[in-house]
């Protein structure tokens, strides 16, 4: 039951950070180079729950396969 609690939080995790990443797409055309938008991004909370929610998905994943 813990593990897939686990998988749903890092679902959610993933699903929010990399929306937030897709949405700072639109800075591109407003004139940010790429450097400067993964300097803006990396500077953001929210887009952290994308690489943590992903960490938890394997984690969860590797802990079903061991279980069969």
């Amino acid at each position: 039951m813990g593990a897939f609690f686990l998988f749903l939080v890092g679902f959610g995790m993933t699903v929010t950070g990399s929306v937030t990443i897709i949405a700072y797409f639109n800075f591109l055309p407003a004139g940010l180079t790429w450097a400067d938008y993964f300097i803006f991004i990396a500077g953001r909370l929210e887009c952290y729950f994308f690489p943590l929610g992903l960490l938890l998905l394997l984690i969860s994943l590797r802990h079903f396969n061991i279980e069969k």
